[in-house]
């Protein structure tokens, strides 16, 4: 019976994954619009990011959307099927859930940040533009 549930979540993974990746890019924001050198320092800022995720993951799919709301560029790892990203994770982070933000610290030590509304936070209290008043 464990077999028979197992390969009906596969199954149902594989149907829905299209479907999931379609909706994301169909309901993606457009950037927020920065002057070029603003934008200049966000790229440069975003460098020392990196997502670990899994393409079709809901929250993977709701960090990735703040990220390009956000306009960053911050480099996406598949940890699902990717076997040196899927294992950078667990020695890095301490396991393997995704999404998993990397931040590379100045000081040259590594912060993994878990949970897609603790990073979904974390990028706007770092990228969010002020606001004119």
């Amino acid at each position: 019976m464990r077999i028979v549930i197992r390969y009906f979540f596969r199954t149902l993974r594989l149907v829905l994954t299209p479907f999931m990746l379609i909706s994301e890019k169909l309901s993606t924001p457009k950037a927020v619009e920065r002057l070029p050198e603003e934008q200049a320092r966000v790229d440069e800022a975003s460098r020392d990011l990196a997502l670990y995720q899994f393409s079709a993951c809901p929250f993977c799919i709701k960090v990735r959307k703040e990220m390009a709301r956000l306009g960053l560029n911050v480099e996406t790892r598949d940890a699902q099927h990717n076997a040196a990203h899927r294992a950078e994770l667990e020695a890095g982070g301490g396991r393997i859930k995704v999404p998993c933000l990397l931040i590379r610290q100045d000081n040259g030590e590594d912060e993994w940040l878990y949970e897609s509304d603790q990073i979904r936070s974390w990028l706007q209290k770092r990228f969010e533009p002020a606001t004119a008043a």
